[in-house]
Formats: structure tokens, sequence, C-alpha cells
């Protein structure tokens, strides 16, 4: 059994950075020591740290005490490996068998692109899943192997339906790519709601207050308190533009699926009874109809026309879709990922319990 750290607690604002390389290594650890295979581990604690290097924080690491509490209840399969069929030769269908969703959503991408590359598309629906993170990362998988993507999933209720007062829809992120050329590729990955609802998560965890304009209490008032914000409903974007689009979502998600819909999908902190997340996803070939090398220059002139294009008053610079949080995983790569110390407590915590090391904090 690992021995407690004797250092001393950070204050609880104080930031501790942590090398992606250790965190790696500190996720892979816990997930093998509650009984994740090897191979599936490292997959799983990629896709998380690639959040955290990106700045997506409330889909890093921190989510592993959340995940772990429902292996622990016996919601969450950590032996269960994705089952891949062919339906047509572009379509498949990943069977995630109640494992993590990280590991269903590589393996119908890497499907997806392979039909792709052979056929100039690939689409592959994904049935009883779970939490898979941040979407960007399976976006970014698709433009590693130098396709396009369209990347889908739901999620547990937290959004009322345009005009409603109750939960019905999940905050369910709609993603998708494009490679570049010389400049950097397109990735947008964004939730239908202000806010993603893992952000109030975080909030909580670390004590803060949220702005006004996220999310509503059980009575229906703007709530600045993350608490009682869990506890009522997200704000949907753009009113029923948001609303619409968490619709979409259920659509090709989980009625396509055949996983859960309609306000059926169990949440990732909640430990009472599987998820049942739907996920789908598209893969295209990006030169059907013209040359790679004359796409890649079209995306490349497109970026420079969006980032290039005339300030609004104050705007010092113009990002194009997924620029930030590239600059961000650049920026992490050296100086390490931040927590503070009481999500290094939940994280060592989780450690503890079977047998494995502390966190290692850089200049500890």
């Amino acid at each position: 059994m690992a021995e407690p750290s004797t250092s001393q607690p950070a204050p609880s604002d104080t930031k501790l950075y942590v090398e992606p390389a250790e965190a790696r290594k500190f996720v892979e650890g816990v997930l093998t020591g509650n009984g994740v295979p090897p191979a599936n581990a490292a997959t799983v604690a990629r896709c998380l740290i690639a959040a955290d290097l990106r700045g997506v924080d409330t889909h890093g690491m921190n989510r592993i005490p959340s995940y772990m509490t429902r292996v622990r209840a016996g919601m969450l399969d950590v032996a269960a490996s994705p089952l891949v069929t062919k339906v047509t030769p572009v379509v498949a269908q990943v069977d995630a068998r109640n494992g993590f969703g990280f590991l269903a959503g590589e393996a119908a991408m890497r499907e997806a692109c392979a039909m792709a590359r052979e056929f100039g598309i690939g689409m592959a629906s994904v049935k009883h899943s779970n939490h898979w993170g941040m979407s960007a990362w399976i976006a970014q998988q698709a433009v590693d192997a130098g396709m396009m993507s369209l990347v889908f999933t739901n999620s547990s209720p937290a959004l009322p339906v345009f005009g409603g007062r109750s939960k019905l829809l999940g905050v369910s992120p709609i993603a998708c790519g494009a490679p570049g050329g010389k400049e950097r590729p397109f990735i947008l990955d964004m939730a239908p709601s202000v806010a993603a609802r893992g952000k109030i998560y975080k909030a909580k965890r670390r004590g803060e207050k949220i702005p006004l304009d996220w999310a509503l209490d059980s009575e229906g008032r703007p709530t600045d308190d993350p608490a009682a914000a869990l506890e009522g409903v997200m704000a949907p974007m753009g009113g029923p533009k948001g609303s619409a689009l968490a619709i979409m979502m259920d659509v090709f998600s989980g009625v396509l699926s055949g996983s859960a819909f309609a306000g059926g999908v169990t949440g990732p902190y909640d430990p009472s009874k599987e998820s049942n997340v739907g996920h789908f996803l598209v893969a295209i070939k990006p030169d059907l109809f013209m040359s790679l090398d004359e796409f890649r220059e079209r995306m490349d002139f497109l970026y420079q026309r969006v980032v290039g294009s005339d300030k609004a008053a104050g705007v010092e610079r113009i990002y194009y879709p997924g620029e930030l949080e590239q600059l961000m995983q650049e920026e992490r790569e050296k100086t390490g990922i931040p927590l503070v110390q009481a999500e290094v407590d939940a994280l060592n915590e989780e450690a503890r319990k079977v047998g494995k090391p502390d966190l290692v904090i850089k200049g500890h």
C-alpha cells in the first residue's frame, strides 16, 4: 500500500503543476489498479490528459474519482472492450458493452476512418456506452488520420427544452474537425448550453461562484451558486437554438443507436445505474472532389482569412476554432497541468485505494 504524502498541503487556491507524462502514468496506474487492462487504461489516460492539456480541465483527470465510484458500484465494466460490427461497407455499429466511452469512441472513429479511406465516407453508431470526456480528442483522432469528421454524443439530462423548466436534454457536445496544410487544423467542440456542466462541477469542487447566466436554480432563478445550479437546469445557448441542437444530438446519438434518449441517459456522477450513452461519428475523406494538396491550401486560406479579419474595437487577436486550446496545449506541455490541493487530494485518495503511488507534483 502506498504511503500518504507527509508534505504540507498548499493553500486551497494555489496551483500545483503536474508533468503531462506523470499525469498519464498516474491515471494509468489508478485504472489498472481497478482492473482496467493496460492497453485500455493507456487509451483512457491519453484522452483524459488530452483534455487537461487543452485547458478543458472539467473533462480531464479530475473525472477519475467519479468514474471509479461508478466502477466500484458495478455500473461501469472496467474489463469491457468494444465490439465492432460492419453493417454495410461504409457503416459500422459499435457495442461499447458498458465499458469506457473513450474505448468505444476510439474504436468507432478508427473504423470510420478505415471505411472513409476506401470508400470516401465512413460512419459508426455506438450504443451502451459511457461518458467519453472532451469530444475534441476524437475529432483530433480523425485529423491525425487525415480525415474530416462529425462527432455527436448524447448525455444525461441537464437542459430544459425551450419554454420548459425541467431537465430533459443533455448538455451534449457537437464536435467536428478538418485537417489543414501549413496552418492549424479546424477543430470545433461546443456544448448547446451557455457553459459545459463540467465547469459547474469544477466551480463547486474549488469553492468558486459561477456567472449568473450559466444556470437556473430549482426555482427557475439565475444563480451564481454551483450547488444550486446542479439542483436546477443549465441555460441553453441561444434559447431555442441550443435546445434544438441538444435534441439533434439525441436523435443521432440516442434514437438511432438504440441507446438511451429523451432524458434516459444516466450521468457520470450517478452510480445508481448504467449510463447507456449513445454516440454517432462520421469520417470523410477530404480529397473526394479535388486533390488533397488543393484541399489543404483552401483550408489554409480559410484560416488566414478568419484570423486576419478586421478586428472589432478592443480585440487584440482573432482565433480560429480550436486554436486557443491548441495554444494552451503547447503551453501546458512545457509548464505542466495545473491542479488545486483539493483535486490532488481526491486523486491521491483513489490511488491509495488500489495501492498506487501519489501524484508527483512538479518541484515537490
